[in-house]
């Protein structure tokens, strides 16, 4: 590779020759194709076709990379030229690495009792590419699956290491005015230098789905729920201690074109689901298209708000002051909800102790303003 000033890049020049070479040889799958597995992976995916079950039953295509992952304790048949091609991208500090797709080909059905063996080779490197991320190059592996010694599949997944891109200075800029402007939740004018979470909870009465109209592409909720005639303001709770200084803020969630309607619902007190105008199926997350027909249309209906868990873990390790109510750090609970419309997603529960939460669990939904500028919707647990 050349850059505009003819200057070579020694280091492809040394990646290259490692395509071609192997990245894992003669590896075998730690356990043999099961039902257990399959079921977890279906129940997981909420996929509920019939080919997955009983007599005769096949593995979920897409499981296809399930059967070769080596778990916590890793694999043993990594190869030396995998790991110098590794080797040589940390010690030139590309020393960051993100996954970035893969493609899978499927050759024949997986059934329970095949044992899955497989090799990998280092398939491509590319040239040295400029992201948002940083500067690095992508890693291409490829694996060729087998069945009981039959050709299975083959699964190429693809890697950036990169040197991460130094942050810009952070400048504030005058605001420009807004061309439309549309009424915000108001904050606080002169806020807390470390404010308090307020849990704001969501007791409106039942609501109607909001209709699109035909004319707009998207739905948008409106901003502010004070600006509904008649609705009054919700009461907001303060949970827990004063902050100490410095906390962390939460991250900020990534808000696209697809989802935009259900974080400005967010922001309005409302949780907003998906609806398919073509055949009624709710969804979520949000997503452009419906999953189930594939159609495009759609409208929204608000969540009442009552839900239970559906499954959860504890989070111990590492370490997020900004996620656990405490300010610590400390342990916290992460759970799939269930919604009372059957559509279920990932949030907090709140109000009760991390080791009391349970399956099947009562749950609330109420709003949590982490700071000024972020609302996000938890759930509120009852040891009762």
């Amino acid at each position: 590779m050349t850059t505009g000033q003819d200057v070579r890049d020694e280091l492809y020049e040394r990646l290259r020759g490692y395509e071609g070479r192997a990245a894992a040889t003669s590896g075998v799958g730690k356990d043999v194709v099961n039902e257990a597995m399959i079921r977890h992976w279906c129940e997981a995916m909420g996929d509920t076709h019939p080919a997955y079950t009983g007599p005769g039953a096949v593995a979920p295509p897409t499981m296809l990379q399930a059967w070769t992952m080596g778990g916590l304790s890793g694999h043993t048949d990594r190869s030396g030229p995998y790991d110098e091609l590794f080797g040589l991208l940390d010690g030139a500090g590309y020393t960051s690495v993100v996954a970035t797709d893969c493609e899978q080909e499927y050759l024949r059905p997986l059934r329970p009792g095949d044992r899955i063996t497989f090799d990998a080779v280092i398939e491509a490197v590319s040239e040295r590419k400029t992201t948002k991320l940083g500067t690095g190059y992508f890693v291409t592996t490829r694996m060729d699956v087998r069945a009981q010694g039959e050709p299975a599949g083959t699964h190429r997944f693809r890697i950036l290491k990169y040197r991460p891109a130094k942050a810009m200075p952070r400048r504030n800029p005058e605001p420009e005015p807004e061309r439309n402007p549309q009424p915000r939740p108001e904050f606080p004018s002169e806020p807390e230098r470390n404010p308090q979470p307020r849990l704001e909870s969501s007791s409106d009465p039942e609501r109607k789905p909001q209709p699109r109209p035909e004319s707009e592409p998207e739905s948008r909720p409106e901003r502010d729920p004070e600006s509904k005639p008649g609705r009054k303001p919700e009461p907001e709770r303060r949970s827990g201690a004063e902050q100490p200084p410095g906390r962390k803020l939460r991250s900020r969630p990534v808000v696209n074109r697809d989802n935009a309607g259900f974080w400005e619902g967010v922001a309005a007190h409302r949780l907003l689901i998906q609806r398919c105008t073509a055949c009624e199926t709710l969804r979520f997350p949000w997503l452009p298209g419906c999953n189930a027909c594939g159609a495009p249309g759609w409208d929204t209906v608000e969540a009442s708000g009552e839900g239970t868990v559906f499954s959860h873990v504890v989070m111990h390790h590492p370490p997020f002051p900004a996620f656990s109510e405490d300010g610590e750090g400390g342990p916290y609970a992460v759970a799939l909800i269930e919604l009372a419309e059957g559509v279920r997603m990932v949030s907090n529960v709140v109000g009760v102790p991390c080791d009391k939460v349970r399956a099947g669990m009562a749950v609330r939904l109420e709003f949590l303003r982490t700071d000024p500028e972020l609302v996000l919707p938890v759930f509120r647990g009852s040891e009762g």
